[in-house]
């Protein structure tokens, strides 16, 4: 048998999973959009035509391709513990929410 404040715990945790989800699905899109300014960001010059030295251009792309890798790397990283403390936000928040209310006696 559901009681009102039943109801409305499942309502405050449809929203805060609904809330988690919408956060989640932003912080995947400003990744996307970081990642695309980062290699924006990165793409390396066209080489300016000089004399060729033995395998120096080679050295200096693949360093420049391993730091987009690793700047795409950290980036990811933000936003996955940028995601974690969000969920952990909101489930602090419904939790006191319920603590409050069990307190009162609702």
């Amino acid at each position: 048998m559901a009681t009102p404040h039943s109801a409305d715990i499942s309502t405050a945790a449809k929203d805060a999973i609904e809330a988690a989800h919408n956060t989640q699905q932003l912080a995947i899109i400003q990744a996307v959009l970081t990642a695309q300014q980062l290699t924006q960001q990165h793409t390396p010059p066209p080489p300016a035509p000089v004399q060729q030295s033995s395998g120096g251009a080679g050295k200096w792309i693949a360093i420049g391709a391993g730091a987009s890798v690793f700047l795409l790397t950290v980036a990811l990283s933000a936003v996955a513990v940028a995601i974690s403390v969000v969920s952990l936000t909101v489930c602090v928040l419904v939790l006191r929410s319920v603590w409050h209310d069990v307190r009162k006696g609702h």
